[in-house]
């Protein structure tokens, strides 16, 4: 190949990853716009924001409108609610997944293959065919409307433990087996073997399934009452119709909803290197 070639080869690579570049930008500035422009509005005043046409960036930004949105409703305590749910919840997750997939991987019992597979078809049932049975099992516990019937009725994540026997069965026999000629036992093998090897996975589904439980609403707002119980997404809700149902104040309204963004875009950032790891890889360290 001459030399021509090469740099003509090259020029080609060059200019494909441009333009690669470029609709990479593109993708990712309308996938952040929903949320500039969400901020942005809660800096304008409602006059601004009912402009037609509409503006991108306030005459002058309102930030008083934040601090008159966390005095207007107990943001706090439904941050925290959400907060100590949902981290509740990925704790039990972990350890629950954890067992689980090490049982269905290392154990030998006759019905293991039927129960993972039994597990599995679960994950095909809408959620809201199991909301009524949910309902009768922690009315009868006397559960509902507390922290114990949010956390125990999301305590098993079919996801995760998909997840994690995928990564389980992974891990070398090699290392298994030498740990067991040590002498070591399934508890101890579990959480000083599998569970480093597997890290970046755990942490993926981890925080996957966070999201999702600080984003749930409509299991919440079927067993919630009590007004110091309200998850975020309830309060949001809350707020909202407080304000009139109509954006009587949408500044304010926008306002609360980048409050209740904004803790979980700071989660992902802190947290985006062992994502995209446990996302991008196989979920063993070489």
């Amino acid at each position: 190949m001459s030399l021509s070639n090469i740099k003509t080869i090259f020029r080609r690579y060059k200019i494909s990853r441009i333009f690669w570049q470029i609709f990479m930008a593109l993708v990712s500035l309308v996938m952040v716009t929903p949320f500039l422009w969400m901020f942005l509005s809660a800096l304008k005043t409602q006059k601004e924001i009912k402009a037609f046409p509409p503006t991108l960036f306030p005459d002058t930004a309102q930030w008083a409108n934040f601090l008159e949105t966390w005095t207007s409703a107990p943001f706090d305590r439904y941050i925290f609610n959400s907060f100590f749910t949902a981290s509740s919840i990925v704790i039990l997750h972990i350890i629950t997944t954890a067992m689980f997939a090490y049982a269905i991987t290392q154990l030998n019992f006759k019905l293991r293959k039927p129960l993972f597979a039994l597990i599995m078809a679960t994950y095909m049932l809408p959620v809201a065919v199991t909301y009524v049975p949910s309902y009768i099992i922690l009315a009868r516990l006397g559960w509902l409307d507390s922290y114990q019937g949010i956390i125990l009725s999301n305590s098993v994540s079919v996801f995760a433990i998909f997840l994690a026997r995928q990564a389980f069965l992974q891990v070398p026999e090699e290392m298994v087996d030498a740990a067991r000629v040590d002498g070591a036992g399934h508890w101890h093998i579990l959480w000083k073997i599998f569970i480093p090897l597997t890290k970046p996975i755990f942490i993926t589904f981890g925080l996957i399934n966070f999201v999702l439980m600080y984003n749930n609403y409509l299991w919440p707002l079927m067993i919630i009452r009590s007004r110091e119980m309200y998850l975020i997404t309830i309060g949001l809700r809350q707020f909202f119709i407080e304000q009139g149902a109509y954006g009587v104040n949408w500044p304010l309204i926008m306002a609360a909803s980048t409050l209740v963004v904004t803790p979980l875009l700071l989660l992902f950032f802190i947290a985006q290197k062992w994502f995209i790891r446990g996302v991008g890889g196989t979920g063993i360290k070489g």
